[in-house]
């Protein structure tokens, strides 16, 4: 059977395996993922996967000021060893995912924690729109569960596109970090403030100012 470019693309983030590699073990699986995923394993290319048991909880909190002050970050990234977490590469690494959360504003580092209420609520909305734009009912569903998957690209962390290289998703980075320093990396959590967020904003009073400045 054929294998589908979105196939390799999800084997290669849950598993850091080069895109031919991913193609191949695709191929002797018949399209199998979780076989796949297996079958790379045992050939030890799965460097990612291999590694993503290991407790990891050394590691650091970085954080990120953007825009003179008016966006902050702090997110906490964890390792397996000290050592690690103290190295230029571990640290070049937290500094680019503070400044993707900072750029992105993702609302949840993996579709994980994405709540089945929030979920559905989403899936409300994206209906409504479907049907307000006169799509036909029979097409709808696929079409909110194709706009369910641009929800997680938009708003997971993992699944969004790098700021710095939009052809590979924070997962694939994250991904390529494991395989390259050898110790499973884990993003746990983070924080992300902007000045004013919430707030019912001060509307300018033009006229009063004016007045004011005329002594009127």
């Amino acid at each position: 059977m054929a294998v589908s470019a979105s196939a390799v693309k999800e084997l290669r983030e849950r598993t850091g395996a080069g895109m031919l590699d991913c193609k191949k073990a695709l191929d002797e699986t018949n399209g199998d993922i979780a076989k796949a995923v297996d079958l790379l394993r045992e050939k030890g290319l799965a460097a990612a996967a291999n590694k993503a048991g290991r407790v990891a909880t050394e590691g650091t909190v970085e954080s990120y000021i953007h825009a003179g002050g008016r966006i902050g970050v702090l997110v906490e990234i964890n390792c397996e060893t000290d050592f690690v977490g103290k190295t230029d590469q571990f640290r070049e690494f937290a500094r680019d995912i503070a400044m993707q959360i900072a750029a992105a504003n993702p609302k949840f580092v993996s579709r994980d924690e994405v709540s089945q209420e929030e979920l559905n609520k989403e899936r409300e909305i994206l209906k409504a729109q479907a049907l307000n734009e006169g799509k036909p009912e029979k097409i709808v569903e696929k079409m909110v569960e194709g706009r369910i998957s641009k929800y997680y690209e938009e708003y997971c962390l993992l699944e969004q596109a790098f700021i710095k290289d939009p052809d590979k998703t924070i997962q694939t980075l994250l991904n390529e970090k494991i395989s390259t320093i050898g110790e499973n990396i884990s993003i746990r959590r983070f924080a992300r403030f902007e000045l004013g967020e919430g707030l019912e904003k001060k509307e300018d009073n033009f006229v009063q100012e004016v007045m004011s400045q005329a002594k009127l």
